[in-house]
This record gives structure tokens, sequence and C-alpha cells, in this order.
């Protein structure tokens, strides 16, 4: 099997982006559908210029939005390889429909992705499905048991609390309260259509998702809120966090005490650059995504904070390539349909 080109395209910015560009991107982070007027308004910036900054961003590739519909439980996927076939199995679970992401990593584990699996199925994918993946050798698959913090919730401290506050909107129902929504079942045909247009652009108007859902402005708009609000959709800014001055990325396995699990979950989300942090079953209770300016300051990250007095051992895995993230995938990957996924 051929790999896949590099997951950054000729188009899209290879260095950090300049501080309004990473302004906007942030403001995209919070609301991934505020209009350019509100995200001009809320950064005290010109609409037209944060207008023609943000289209060119998204058109860039530098910043995705989508909309990531949940439709099952989450596991998460170590995954060892054959030599050589590393960004294989990578690509390979990244073109999965029901992968939220996929990264190759630079430690005892070759890969690792985060898959959606729904109610009943977890023997299937478990046992028949990514045994099947190319080139793998050995696999671990470890339920999330609830989160602290999902990439969807990540604001790296960019912008400032009023910034912020100008920006937030309802929130949605945490996924880890709701779980698998039952209402998608009972979905309206129209609802269906919206969630699958949000899915190809989270920043479609409500004109256009009303068209494509033979459907009035307003209703489009109240299924919008609707789906938003109970969790059945998140919109998601998907974006490479090295174009945010981060390119430093880690996965780190932590396991400590069991009465200690939600204290050290608390202390770690109180770093703005901690992206993802999650209760996970196996060996290892808290799985966490964080970013770094420098390999310094992680080292750093993971010697002097204080939720290091609390754990009994870290596992941590650079992040080499980043296939897919918050259900986007790299430029360069085209999907296809999974059986099963």
């Amino acid at each position: 099997m051929t790999s896949e080109p590099n997951p950054v395209g000729p188009t899209a910015p290879t260095g950090p982006l300049d501080a309004l560009d990473r302004r906007i991107v942030a403001a995209l982070q919070i609301d991934g559908r505020a209009s350019w007027r509100r995200i001009a308004t809320a950064l005290g910036e010109p609409e037209r210029k944060v207008a023609r900054r943000g289209l060119r961003l998204l058109e860039s590739g530098a910043v995705a939005v989508r909309g990531l519909v949940v439709r099952g439980e989450t596991v998460i996927l170590r995954m060892n390889c054959r030599p050589g076939a590393v960004r294989d199995t990578a690509v390979a679970t990244a073109r999965r429909d029901d992968a939220i992401f996929s990264y190759v990593l630079a430690g005892a584990a070759d890969c690792v992705a985060e898959l959606q699996c729904q109610p009943g199925e977890l023997a299937r994918l478990a046992l028949d499905e990514v045994p099947a993946l190319p080139g793998l050798v050995a696999q671990q698959v470890s339920p999330v048991l609830r989160y602290f913090r999902t990439v969807h919730e990540w604001s790296p401290g960019i912008l400032g609390d009023d910034e912020t506050a100008a920006l937030v909107g309802e929130t949605a129902r945490p996924v880890d309260d709701i779980g698998v929504p039952a209402v998608l079942d009972g979905l309206a045909p129209d609802e269906h259509a919206i969630l699958r247009a949000l899915a190809e652009d989270g920043r479609s108007t409500h004109d256009e998702l009303a068209a494509v859902a033979g459907v009035s402005v307003a209703t489009a708009r109240r299924r919008v809120e609707s789906l938003t609000r109970q969790g059945v959709v998140s919109i998601r800014a998907a974006v490479e966090p090295a174009l945010l001055g981060l390119p430093v990325e880690a996965l780190l396995w932590i396991r400590t005490r069991p009465d200690e699990v939600e204290e050290v979950g608390r202390l770690l989300v109180e770093s703005p650059l901690v992206r993802y942090a999650a209760v996970v079953m196996g060996e290892h209770q808290i799985l966490v995504d964080v970013t770094q300016p420098s390999k310094q300051a992680l080292h750093a990250f993971l010697t002097e904070s204080a939720w290091v007095r609390r754990a009994e051992a870290v596992q941590s895995h650079l992040v080499v390539e980043a296939w897919k993230r918050s259900g986007v995938p790299a430029r360069g990957v085209s999907l296809f349909p999974v059986a099963g996924g």
C-alpha cells in the first residue's frame, strides 16, 4: 500500500499564524458558527478585516469547522504495527467514519485513535474490524468512562475573559451526561439532512440548511439550536496546534490511585494547554492530550505540575502525525465507507 501524502496541503500554512489569525481561530473554537460580525465585535476588530482573514483560514485548510454527530460511546484504540506500516495503519483508521482522531506516535504505541462504538457493537469492533486494519500487530481497546475535557471544549488561552464571554453561547449537554443520544433514531428526515450538511460544513448558513432540508429558515435555526443543545452534534473547529504556536503535542497515560482520579483530572484541566482529558479503562486510568510551545515546557509540565504529585506512573508519547482531528481528516486523506464504521 502506498503511503498517503503529507497531511499539510500545498496551500495550508506551515508555520505559526500571526496574532490576529490565532485570535480568529480561537473564536471559532469557542463558537464555530459565530458570524464574522460577532467575532469582530468580540475581538474589537473591523468586520471586513476579520471576514477576509477568517475566509482565508477556512479556504486554505488551516482551520476546518465541522459538525461531529455523537453516534455511540467512545473507545480508545492503541495499536502497534509492522515496521514500515505505521502510517498505513493510522490512515486506514482515520478513514473510518466512526474515528474522531487518529495519530501516529513516538513511544511504546505506534498509533492511537478514538472511535465511536454503537451499543452492542464493541465485540465486533474489537474482534473483527480492528484486527483487519492493515499492518496491525497488536491492539488494546479501552472504553472511555467519562471526560474531564473534550477537544470541543478546548480553548488555548489566546482570548481574554471578556472576549470569550462575548462568544460563548448556550452550552450543549456534556456527552458523558447523556451517553448515546437515544433521540437519533427518532429524528425527522429534515433533522438528518441538517446533520449531514453540518458534518460537511459546520458553518453552513441557516438559509443553506433550510434549502437542503426543505424547511423554513426559522425551522432550520430551531433544529440546529435543538440538536446542539441536546448534544447530538457539536460544532468543532479543527486546527493543528502548531499553527497556534504550540508545536509540541503529547499523549499521556496516567496511573493513579482510584480515589485520586477525580482530583488529578481537575488539576490537569486547570491548564489551558490540555486539549483533552478522559477517564479510560485499563492499567492507566486517565488519557491526556497536551500541547506545549517547546519540549522544555513539556518537561516542566510532566515534572513540576500539581497533578504530578498525585500520579503513580505516566507514559508519555509524542504525536508525530495527526491524520484526523475532531472527525476532520487531514489534507490528502480521502474517506470511503468502512464496514461497521
